[in-house]
């Protein structure tokens, strides 16, 4: 009998263990990147999110071989440092000392997408807004975080992809005591309505632009129904319930004022264009009704004046009774005037096109009602409905055809047809248009708060650049989207972790820029050829400690030699500001 063949089992293609491998002549060298891990790992023992993620994720079954607090934490590291989709992050792990990853030399084989998975399972089954708190509660004590003063906005997470098991909320646990969310079609801020959506909703100090809490929702929740509940959770953080909320015009309802107003809350919003005080205000300002009186001007680097904000006087009030503050400023007045111009010649060009497709032999307007549905459509697109008046002019027209075949005669009777043709005549209402020049630059706030002045109303409500920030971050240095999953739960888990990255980067960016200050540092020369940096970026950061590797020698049967990159003199400034002296030490 014929013995079978075994089985070829391909080798891979790289040695086992962590690092890159170079044998020669009884020679082996090691080589596994360091990077700025060791930075990171000093800052998540002070977040001590290791601890309060053992203390508040279940106990893994079996089948996590890695145990769900470090795979959380490895997430969290890549996407810090290079973010890659779960199937990739085995990989990625592989290029680097397991120490500074917080594995043991055995553990790294075992890492692959699905343990990692599983780990994302054991985080949505934990509580999560408990477990947000908690380690934001030690931050905010660990780092002197001032909490006087919190802003809140919302943004969509995108998804390319069905989700057909996602369109509506669905518990999930043995109690069912977890949420699973909706995928679905919302009002998308990345201006993609064709595509689902959850919503995520972030609140962050303005002490650094620390994020102090987040809420994932469904994606056609509407942000307006979302901030008493955030409220009421930064209200617990807080401890206290004078701080200072500051949101968008989607937090301006009655109810929503209330709600903070009589639990001993501070608010402010932007008045929206629909209440009846805009109008009024509106309708004063272009009868010439009120007066304005500098407040504040920003300067550039060279000490020229690039805007300058006035506030009218005197202030009113609202229907509830709370305070409305009227801003000019003279940078969004250029900027609205820019914009209401580029509108009306864009509207104007399509008018132009529309009016020559109504002259067409082969039109398909042959209806009054189309054609001003085409018109109105212009014209509500491009927001100039108030600015360009359109009349549509009905003309016959009538065409003669020979009643019957044949060549013409004297006796050949002729038929008259007539046709319907539209035309178009529009013109620009300069009265109108000089009215709403008056409105340029303008902008209302509301709020309860009665002892601000007009003055600290407005640096505080300009602090809402800091929560764009860190969605512009969310969405282009760590790409939080596309998400690279299918399972609903796994992705809110996954936008949690996300929130720790936000974090985690935020406490780095601040320590920093803090310990600058204290040092009389106006600038550090992180750009290439020395360039100063004035506003040191964690991204930045990161990017500075990329190239630094540990390197171990092997020869014949000695003691590995082990050596790491040495430290630039940039590199070492960094770590003394940082406080980690030590962090490449060992």
């Amino acid at each position: 009998m014929e013995k079978p063949k075994g089985r070829h089992v391909p080798r891979s293609t790289r040695d086992s263990g962590p690092g890159e491998i170079a044998r020669a002549k009884g020679l082996v060298l090691t080589s596994c990147q360091v990077g700025a891990l060791p930075i990171i790992e000093r800052l998540l023992q002070r977040m001590r999110l290791d601890e309060f993620l053992r203390s508040y994720l279940p106990r893994a079954d079996r089948r996590c071989r890695i145990p769900p607090p470090l795979g959380i934490t490895l997430l969290l590291k890549n996407v810090l440092i290079s973010r890659e989709p779960l199937y990739g992050v085995g990989e990625w792990a592989a290029r680097y000392a397991p120490d500074v990853l917080g594995f043991a030399d055995g553990q790294l084989p075992s890492l692959n997408d699905d343990r990692v998975g599983r780990c994302l399972d054991r985080l949505f089954a934990s509580d999560i807004p408990s477990l947000t708190l908690a380690v934001v509660a030690h931050v905010v004590r660990e780092f002197n975080v001032n909490l006087d003063e919190l802003h809140n906005d919302s943004t969509t997470i995108t998804f390319h992809g069905a989700y057909a098991d996602a369109a509506k909320e669905e518990p999930r646990g043995k109690r069912k005591e977890r949420t699973r969310l909706a995928i679905t079609w919302g009002h998308n801020k990345d201006h993609r309505p064709d595509l689902k959506q959850l919503l995520y909703i972030l609140t962050v100090a303005k002490d650094g632009g620390v994020p102090v809490y987040f809420q994932a929702a469904s994606g056609n929740v509407v942000d307006d129904h979302t901030h008493c509940t955030t409220w009421d959770l930064l209200r617990q953080l807080t401890g206290r319930s004078d701080f200072l909320y500051v949101a968008d015009c989607k937090l301006a309802t009655a109810e929503n004022m209330a709600y903070i107003h009589q639990r001993g809350g501070r608010f402010i919003t932007v008045l929206p264009r629909t209440r009846k005080e805009d109008g009024d205000f509106r309708e004063l300002l272009a009868k010439g009704q009120v007066r304005w009186q500098a407040v504040h001007e920003i300067r550039d680097d060279y000490g020229e004046v690039v805007d300058q904000y006035c506030v009218s006087e005197p202030e009113v009030l609202s229907a509830e009774g709370y305070r409305v503050v009227w801003y000019h400023s003279t940078r969004k007045a250029a900027r609205d005037a820019h914009w209401r111009n580029q509108q009306v010649e864009r509207a104007l060009n399509e008018l132009a096109e529309l009016r020559q497709k109504l002259s067409s032999p082969r039109t398909r307007y042959r209806e009054e009602d189309k054609v001003a549905a085409a018109v109105t459509a212009i014209l509500e697109e491009r927001d100039v409905a108030r600015f360009i008046i359109v009349e549509i002019e009905k003309r016959t027209l009538e065409k003669y055809r020979q009643e019957g075949r044949g060549r013409p005669t004297k006796t050949t009777r002729y038929v008259k047809e007539e046709s319907t043709r539209f035309d178009l005549k529009y013109r620009i209402d300069h009265e109108q248009l000089a009215a709403e020049v008056c409105s340029d630059g303008i902008f209302p706030l509301i709020t309860n708060a009665l002892t601000p002045t007009a003055q600290e109303l407005l640096l505080a409500y300009k602090g809402q650049p800091t929560i764009e920030k860190r969605f512009s971050q969310l969405k282009t240095d760590f790409e939080v989207a596309p998400v690279y999953l299918k399972e609903t739960t796994r992705i809110q888990a996954l936008l949690c972790v996300y929130f720790f990255v936000l974090l985690t980067e935020a406490l780095l960016e601040r320590e920093l820029r803090c310990a600058m200050d204290r040092c009389g540092l106006d600038s550090l020369p992180l750009y290439p050829e020395g360039r100063k940096c004035r506003r040191p970026t964690a991204r930045r950061l990161i990017d500075l400690f990329d190239e630094v590797q540990r390197h171990s020698l092997v020869v014949g049967r000695d003691p590995p030699v082990v050596v790491t990159t040495k430290l630039t003199g940039i590199q070492r400034k960094l770590l003394g500001l940082l406080g980690m002296r030590r962090a490449y030490q060992g």
